[in-house]
């Protein structure tokens, strides 16, 4: 399959040329034909496997007819980078179709942006809440929008925009395209897309699975000398754009410093920057004049940079998505890449729960000169029970159930006296001082759960940790 077999109009096959694309990427095969036919769709891609164009292409087309001067097409972002990148995308692609496109998110002046939209674009790539504060103050006018996208649409229910998405949905005309896009399928997600799409064609590719031109690797290691580690990893290691991630913007500011100090070109890209700073930063980091981002997952999807060899997570991602998400930057346009992520003996639970995601255990690799880490459960607990294992991948591990509670719910015909005070656990049971001393038998003689209890404690080291990490001041 070509291009040209999807009869696009000759000004966006130019532009399509011009961008030197030479073959459509599955998710443009599945999606781009029935975007042409104004069908519905839903898109469930993976980072860097060519979402954009496969809904950038069938709104040019669908525009080059009819009038001009409103805004007929809707295009709503989580964050200003990605939307920033959408709006790269429909200009280079447009640029012979005279289509306008106008870019409408917070953390900079409405003025211009008010400006823009008089200047009568056809097409608003929008973050959810500043496109609601021009709704609110009169300044868009959404009743000719006739293709809605919604795109990274998990990210946005991440970020708590979901309501702001149904508010917006009241002012948008009933009839139109509709088009959707994910990298993973979240319940309420599946939801949304089953009241807001009619009869879709849905394009699953790779679900929830990281590309398979990204290797993966394990570096076990002590909290206290990640950054050792790091700067071990990066002057041993032939490089070219290297994309580190940080759990907390306090740790990516630091760590960048400490970079910059150790004479690395690396900046920091974080949700604290002004936008003309984070711009700036995503500039460096594109063209070259840094080769070192240091950044929080505010930029996992917003960052469009082909040449990253390397990414590394400094701290391990809080879900398997977020891990699928984060390592989407490198590995792209058909390149390899690596994925390094430095864990802890806290990580455990983490860890497998990725491993589950990409199908394989990852290779567990250990610097010289730095003590071997154990960062495995217990074999048993490495086991979900067969109810669990039973549930697709791709929805997101179940928390423990507290002790007890499984087996009421098991037995929900089992009645108790009326006077009988609700059983609470043991201080044993809450607080044991030794796996010694922990019951071995219990919830009607049913022997303990073991995937339970490595999973309730990997969780409380999280927490903790967590919580250090957000008030340490250093990065190491």
């Amino acid at each position: 399959m070509s291009f040209e077999s999807f009869n696009l109009h000759p000004q966006i096959l130019a532009g399509v040329q011009a961008q030197a694309y030479t073959a459509p990427t599955p998710i443009q095969a599945q999606t781009v034909p029935a975007g042409l036919a104004g069908r519905d769709i839903l898109g469930l891609a993976q980072t860097g496997t060519g979402k954009t164009a496969a809904f950038a292409l069938p709104i040019l087309q669908r525009l080059m007819k009819g009038p001009r001067g409103r805004v007929r097409a809707l295009i709503v972002a989580p964050t200003r980078e990605l939307a920033e990148q959408i709006r790269d995308t429909f200009v280079a692609l447009g640029k012979k179709t005279g289509l306008r496109c106008a870019t409408v998110y917070g953390g900079v002046s409405i003025v211009p942006q008010i400006r823009a939209l008089r200047g009568q674009a056809e097409i608003v790539v929008a973050c959810p809440g500043r496109l609601l504060d021009h709704i609110g103050q009169g300044t868009i006018d959404l009743k000719a929008v006739e293709v809605l996208v919604l795109d990274e649409a998990d990210r946005m229910f991440d970020m708590g925009f979901l309501p702001d998405i149904r508010k917006i949905l009241q002012h948008l005309p009933t009839q139109r395209q509709t088009m959707l896009f994910s990298a993973t399928m979240p319940e309420d997600i599946r939801q949304l897309a089953t009241d807001i799409l009619k009869d879709p064609v849905t394009a699953e590719i790779e679900f929830a699975a990281p590309a398979k031109t990204v290797s993966h690797a394990l570096y076990p290691v002590l909290q206290a000398r990640k950054t050792e580690l790091l700067m071990q990893l990066l002057q041993h290691t032939d490089t070219e754009s290297v994309l580190i991630f940080t759990r907390t913007k306090h740790r990516a500011k630091k760590l960048s410093e400490h970079l910059h100090n150790a004479g690395y070109k690396a900046v920091a890209l974080q949700g604290n920057m002004a936008q003309n700073a984070r711009q700036a930063a995503m500039n460096g980091f594109r063209n070259g004049h840094y080769k070192i981002m240091v950044a929080t997952d505010i930029a996992a999807r917003g960052i469009d940079v082909t040449q990253i060899s390397h990414v590394i997570n400094y701290d391990i991602p809080d879900t398997a998505d977020a891990y699928t998400h984060r390592i989407g930057r490198t590995g792209r346009a058909a390149k390899t890449g690596d994925a390094f992520t430095l864990v802890t003996q806290e990580d455990a639970e983490m860890v497998r729960d990725i491993e589950m995601a990409i199908g394989k255990r990852i290779e567990r690799r250990t610097w010289p000169g730095f003590d071997p880490v154990k960062i495995e459960l217990p074999s048993s607990a490495n086991r979900r029970p067969a109810a669990r294992s039973a549930q697709p991948q791709r929805n997101k591990p179940q928390a423990a159930r507290p002790y007890g509670q499984r087996s009421a719910q098991a037995r929900p015909n089992q009645a108790q006296p009326a006077n009988t005070p609700k059983a609470t656990p043991s201080k044993a049971q809450a607080k044991p001082t030794s796996d010694k001393s922990r019951p071995v038998v219990q919830n009607g003689g049913k022997p303990n759960n073991p995937y339970l209890e490595a999973a309730r404690k990997a969780r409380q080291a999280r927490r903790a940790r967590r919580v250090q990490s957000n008030n340490t001041t250093s990065p190491a």
